[in-house]
């Protein structure tokens, strides 16, 4: 993870290899997962219910967090969080909630990266280019 302040201008991120942007559909429910493909190795988790434009977001940090703060082209968006532990590995399950209209998912949804914080530290969340489509089947499902 690299060490800015949040909503300090950046050039756009690389995606990491073997790291991306997954998209499911469970009915009516969708997920968006960043991670390793096929592994519990996850950083981010947005879900909705179709249409919704209601998301509940999931990330695994190291230690307990109370926020949850997002980033992506300069946005920021802090969401009050709670915490618990991982249980399937080490570290705390942190969970908010958020719209898929705030701004920092729409220029994500533009972009097709976000940036996670923890504490000082920011990792950028960028979809390889075969995958910028998952990221739009999402947010256009969601509403």
């Amino acid at each position: 993870m690299a060490s800015l302040s949040p909503g300090a201008p950046a050039s756009a991120p690389l995606p990491v290899a073997n790291h991306d942007w997954f998209f499911d559909r469970d009915r009516q429910e969708l997920t968006l997962a960043y991670g390793i493909a096929n592994s519990d190795d996850l950083k981010l988790q947005l879900v909705c219910q179709s249409g919704s434009g209601a998301l509940e977001l999931a990330a695994v940090f190291d230690r307990p967090s109370r926020v949850l703060l997002l980033e992506s082209g300069g946005d920021t968006e802090r969401y009050p969080a709670r915490s618990e532990p991982a249980g399937i590995h080490e570290g705390q399950y942190v969970t908010a909630n958020a719209k898929t209209k705030d701004p920092v998912f729409q220029r994500f949804r533009s972009l097709g990266w976000i940036a996670l914080w923890e504490g000082e530290n920011r990792e950028p969340l960028v979809a390889h280019p075969a995958s910028q489509t998952n990221i739009e089947r999402f947010f256009a499902a969601c509403g």
